[in-house]
């Protein structure tokens, strides 16, 4: 097929190189260097898709990442597909498959398209919120069709193919943007020596400049953007990244860029990176980001063949393709008139410039004149004629403030129709920051307001448009970036860059032009292409109650789409602030957010595939527990060792073996995970008083004291043994898994409720290797691993000392989760196998036995004491676990948890309470979670009255055990309950004590 709109000379294409590609299933070629886009304005393609709402034809609007409407499905199959890239920013590569996003059967035919001739009336903003709604049993099939009508592209369903990776830099400078102001501005920072990244989201550096047809120096702008990359290219401190997006700009100066790597290149399947997340750190950073034009909001503005200036010309001077036959122009400002000049220039018919200012002589605009072509001042495109290309447009004087229209409507044919409403600056990567925008009037704009990063804007972003004043502007910021870091720029050479100046006129602020007819009765004057948002849709949203800016976006869906708001919101912005009779800046602007543009899932895991996306974390024994035959659980995110079975042994004989060891000699457990916050401040006390049950303001330097937290409902939620450091100054360990809802716990009440308390909390968990040495011969084992008095006068239980552990300090816990005589090691994270290892030799002569949680369970079950998230479920009191002694009696203080326990439904008599269960059958172990019940021959449904919390069989006292909780159990002692299986038998067990094993607590006090 013919590219019928294709040049024959000019462009950057590469002529010698043709290439062949698909296009919803029909043949087309281009040239190495376009984009897809191009591709298909050169094959003369009108329609690339539908929108959101009305399923309208849509066209090809921009050349670059504001594009609303050519989104692709890519791919040649499910595997390789790719959803949703803009066809503007899709290099075309040999043998590329490329199809619309929607339109059924096809974008041509689109049987949703006869809900476009309907209109604003059925579909007005937030419809769906209105219509979707009942009946609720219909909400499955809602949801299939909004989706369906959504025109999003598919996800593939099959594995990716493709390789992706990371890179993590740091430099002096990062630029983003290499255009005129970017090149200018990273040339000046590596002669005075910096480290430099430059990053541009485009295939090639350059920016305008690629399709600019000014002079610099007086030859071709490419000219002298090739030097400068080329000396860039030579400097081994300047990295230059195209096709790379910076998506993302945050806190201290950090940075993502997403790079392309082998998209241009195709379906590689060579082994080779598709695409790579570059992580950078810089100490300045300079936006370089330009500008992006802006359209004008008039009738049927969405036509196929309504495209923005600047992409007219970029198209005609980058790509040698001229996106049609006839044009017609409308402009608020002078550059607009480049597209009419180009257009002529490449030998088409400009059928009218349509200027809305009522007069203007800036030198473009005389250039014009001076090619004949036909310019009309103080009048604008009302409307646009034509379905699936445009055909014509209607064009009337309009008012000088561009508020009304003042003189008839006439008609001028053409089929292609450019518009240019001004420069809105790329602010986007500041706004992450959290830098306001600042309107300026000078420009029509917003440019970045102040922000607390090592930041500097140059060039379109700083609202400087003339190309002189770009490059030198980029020059200025670099050396100022440079000066920032205390670098000497004395000899640096400023790169030349001598450009003829080009006056213009004053700009005219027009943002919606007026119609004959109200805006509600207008031909749809579309703000969001993608999403079907009108002006009309905007004032309705605003009658509505809508007034701030973020919910006119959200309920209009306006800067929803793909394109984020980059062509519509600033028109959608001013609409709303005329609406309600505000000045711009007094409605703002929405908050753009990462990311830029969107970014593959495969860029951000890279090649951390084929495992889960949760980290796994290890303690500093893991290599030891590996080597020693650990088998491990997952608790949090941590790999604690479970059991270590011998060879040939099942787990329950490893757990017997365990067991048994601990209690007749010593045992030894890695406890590194247990949760360790650091907990200073002069209120320190005062915040554990608040936060725990029991009292503290009396715990001596030195001490331990065993605590348990509850929620404002009165509910366990964590427990643990905090120690008293220095007397602001405690170590509070928490449950494993609950380790970081607890800080957060903390911190929450702490920043919310009690602010004017004195206190700061860090998580430790990481800094300490913990062991735990437990049983009657512990003491000898740690005797031999220190020179500190370890005896029980001297060391008593619930207590702390400082001490050297195989030439280590640690902090030496007398404290035991076992019932056993235990002492808990803890020494910097960076010794922990040495001593690890120490404590071993040490133990040698005791037999001594590596134990892991599965034994800690059942040794501590054999005692009573609970696991929260185990024995706990978020429903019990410490009054329902018989832990009243855990509550402060004395304390004056009001605490979390206190007053709810007098509510009537906490002290009912038949609510679930902690007991022991001991099974008739001696070697019976009732399943874990399974429901009680006190009438084993109730019919079904039964009447449950509770349920088992742990389980286990015990080589140490002979026979099975259980914790459970029992609806008024502690009144119960000596009760039988029963256990329905589901192979319909019944177990039966008694209600006893829960603590099953030295009940007077003798051993753990020797």
């Amino acid at each position: 097929m013919t590219q019928s709109n294709r040049l024959n000379t000019g462009g950057r294409i590469n002529r010698d190189k043709p290439i062949r590609f698909t296009f919803n299933d029909k043949h087309y070629t281009g040239y190495e260097g376009d984009t897809v886009a191009s591709a298909l304005l050169a094959n003369g393609v009108d329609v690339v898709g539908r929108s959101f709402k009305y399923s309208r034809p849509r066209g090809i609007v921009t050349a670059d990442a504001q594009e609303p409407n050519a989104i692709l499905q890519t791919g040649s199959n499910d595997a390789s597909t790719v959803p949703n890239p803009k066809a503007t920013q899709a290099a075309l590569h040999p043998n590329m498959i490329c199809r619309s996003t929607n339109g059924w059967p096809n974008v041509d035919t689109d049987m949703m398209g006869l809900v476009g001739k309907v209109g604003g009336a059925a579909m007005p903003p937030g419809f769906y919120y209105k219509t979707f709604m009942y009946p609720q049993s219909m909400w499955m099939s809602y949801e299939k069709l909004i989706r369906k009508g959504a025109g999003l592209g598919a996800s593939p369903t099959q594995n990716d193919p493709d390789i992706y990776d990371k890179f993590n830099h740091h430099c002096d400078i990062m630029i983003v943007g290499a255009g005129p102001a970017g090149l200018s501005a990273a040339v000046t920072a590596a002669r005075a020596g910096c480290r430099v990244i430059i990053a541009d989201e485009q295939e090639e550096m350059g920016g305008s400049l690629l399709c600019s047809t000014q002079q610099i120096n007086g030859e071709a702008p490419a000219k002298w953007v090739s030097d400068v990359l080329a000396e860039l290219s030579a400097n081994e401190n300047v990295t230059l990244l195209p096709r790379s997006t910076v998506f993302g700009y945050f806190d201290h100066n950090y940075l993502s860029i997403a790079e392309r790597r082998t998209d241009h290149l195709g379906e590689t399947g060579n082994g080779a990176v598709r695409e790579r997340l570059h992580k950078v750190r810089a100490k300045q950073v300079i936006l370089a980001t330009g500008a992006h034009e802006r359209p004008l909001v008039y009738g049927n503005n969405d036509v196929p063949g309504c495209m923005l200036a600047s992409a007219v010309s970029t198209y005609i001077n980058r790509y040698a393709v001229v996106p049609g036959n006839s044009l017609a122009l409308m402009t608020t400002n002078d550059n607009g008139y480049r597209a009419a000049i180009d257009w002529h220039k490449a030998g088409k018919r400009v059928a009218l410039i349509a200027d809305t200012r009522q007069t203007a002589n800036g030198d473009l605009v005389k250039e014009a004149l001076s090619l004949g072509i036909n310019v009309k001042f103080g009048q604008a495109i009302i409307n646009v004629k034509g379905s699936k290309r445009v055909k014509g447009v209607e064009v009337a004087s309009i008012s000088a403030d561009g508020s009304s229209v003042t003189g008839s409507v006439y008609q001028v044919s053409c089929d292609t129709v450019a518009s240019s409403g001004g420069w809105s600056p790329v602010l986007h990567l500041s706004s992450h920051t959290g830098a306001k925008p600042v309107w300026r009037e000078d420009i029509l704009g917003f440019v970045p307001g102040k922000t607390v990063q090592a930041q500097h804007v140059c060039g379109g972003v700083n609202g400087v448009y003339p190309l002189a004043d770009v490059l030198g502007d980029g020059a200025a910021v670099a050396l100022n970036a440079v000066c920032s870091m205390k670098k000497s720029i004395e000899g640096v050479e400023i790169p030349k860059a001598d450009v003829a100046e080009v006056s213009e006129s004053a700009a005219m602020a027009l943002f919606h032009v007026p119609h004959t007819k109200p805006t509600s009765r207008a031909p749809k004057q579309f703000v969001d292409y993608q999403n079907d948002v009108t002006a009309a849709g905007i004032e309705l949203a605003n009658r509505e109650g809508f007034e701030s800016i973020e919910h006119v976006k959200r309920y209009t869906a306006m800067g929803f789409g793909t394109d984020q708001g980059k062509l519509g919101n600033i028109n959608g912005i001013a609409i709303t602030a005329k609406s309600l009779g505000k000045s711009i800046p007094d409605t703002g602007t929405t908050i753009f957010r990462p990311m830029y543009t969107p970014v593959t899932f495969g860029t951000f895991a890279g090649s951390d595939v084929k495992g889960l996306f949760d980290p796994a974390r290890f303690t500093a024994m893991h290599q030891w527990h590996v080597e020693n035959g650990a088998e491990f659980e997952d608790v949090g995110q941590w790999k604690r060792p479970w059991y270590f079975p011998k060879p040939g042994e099942t787990m329950e004989q490893a757990l017997q073996r365990e067991c048994k060891a601990t209690r007749n000699s010593v045992g030894l457990l890695d406890a590194s995970t247990l949760g360790k916050i650091d907990i200073q401040g002069k209120d320190a006390r005062e915040f554990l008083n608040r936060i725990y049950t029991n009292p503290w303001s009396q715990l001596a330097v030195g001490k331990c004291r065993y605590g348990v937290m509850c929620k404002e409902d009165g509910m366990v939620f964590d427990d643990g043994v905090t120690s008293c450091i220095d007397e602001n100054r405690f170590i509070m360990t928490t449950t494993t898994g609950g380790a970081a809802g607890v800080l957060n716990w903390l911190e929450l009440y702490h920043q919310t409720e009690w602010p004017e308390l004195e206190v700061y909390f860090s998580s430790v968990t990481d800094h300490w290797s913990t062991m735990t040495i437990s049983g009657p011969n512990s003491r000898k084992v740690l005797e031999k691993l220190t020179d500190s008095d370890v005896s029980n006068e001297a060391f008593p239980y619930m207590s702390w000392i400082e001490a050297e552990v195989a030439g280590v300090k640690a902090r030496i816990f007398r404290i035991s989760f076992t019932g056993e005589l235990s002492f808990e090691i803890n020494v910097q994270a960076n010794y922990g196998m040495h001593v690890w290892k120490s404590v071993v030799a040490a133990g040698e002569e005791f037999d001594i036995t590596p134990y892991g949680t599965e034994t800690m369970h059942i040794l501590r079950a054999e005692k009573g004491f609970i696991i929260v998230g185990q024995d706990t479920d978020g429903s019990v009191t410490p009054q329902d676990l018989n832990m009243d002694w855990v509550v402060g009696k004395k304390k004056t203080q009001s605490y979390l948890g206190k007053r709810s326990w007098t509510r009537e439904d906490n002290v009912r008599d038949d609510r679930k309470q902690f007991v022991g269960l001991k099974p008739k059958d001696p070697k019976a172990v009732l399943p874990e979670g399974a429901q009680l019940v006190f009438d084993k021959d109730q019919p079904i449904p039964m009447t449950m009255v509770g349920h088992v919390t742990s389980s286990y069989y015990s080589a140490c006292l002979g026979y099975s055990f259980a914790l459970a909780l029992v609806k008024g159990g502690l009144d119960r002692m000596g009760q039988s309950v029963f256990v329905p299986l589901a192979d319909g038998t019944t177990l039966e067990a008694e209600i006893c004590s829960s603590v099953f094993y030295d009940p007077k607590g003798e051993r753990q006090n020797v």
